[in-house]
């Protein structure tokens, strides 16, 4: 299934400035295209279209403990209020926290990357409002936390 990502900006690398009136199409669990949000609706007429009201983006890499949280789940989706879809390694050494990543399709990296949005790469998008709190998390193509 396709799913064309629209926000009023869009950034392909966390340094980057915002970009208006650009998207992001997944298909699966990969980025199929970045460009313009005309060029992608004219060529997919039928999308699914999600709208955000934020800017969009690569999501983030967290490179420290995960939050505290009752459950090893419970503080894989404190990652995901938080806009991050991947962890480094060092910090899941832990089994049972381990296997909640792996179930939810969190990346483990064994050392730090920049975030960026590249096509064919894997579909960890993104929103953030205005004042830098996460408002959508999507990991692997797959909407994981929506804020209402």
């Amino acid at each position: 299934m396709r799913t064309l990502h629209v926000a009023p900006l869009l950034r392909f690398h966390l340094d980057d400035e915002p970009r208006p009136g650009h998207a992001v199409l997944v298909t699966g669990d990969r980025v199929e295209a970045v460009a313009p949000v005309d060029e992608l609706t004219g060529a997919y007429p039928e999308v699914r279209v999600r709208r955000w009201n934020g800017t969009l983006g690569p999501a983030l890499v967290h490179d420290g403990p995960l939050p505290p949280a009752p459950t090893p789940r419970e503080r894989v989706h404190a990652l995901f209020r938080l806009g991050a879809a991947a962890v480094l390694a060092d910090h899941v050494t832990d089994p049972a926290l381990r296997a909640a990543t792996v179930r939810n399709e969190v990346a483990v990296l064994a050392a730090d990357r920049p975030p960026a949005l590249v096509v064919g790469g894997r579909a960890d998008l993104a929103v953030f409002a205005a004042d830098g709190s996460c408002l959508a998390t999507v990991v692997a193509g797959r909407l994981v936390h929506r804020r209402a």
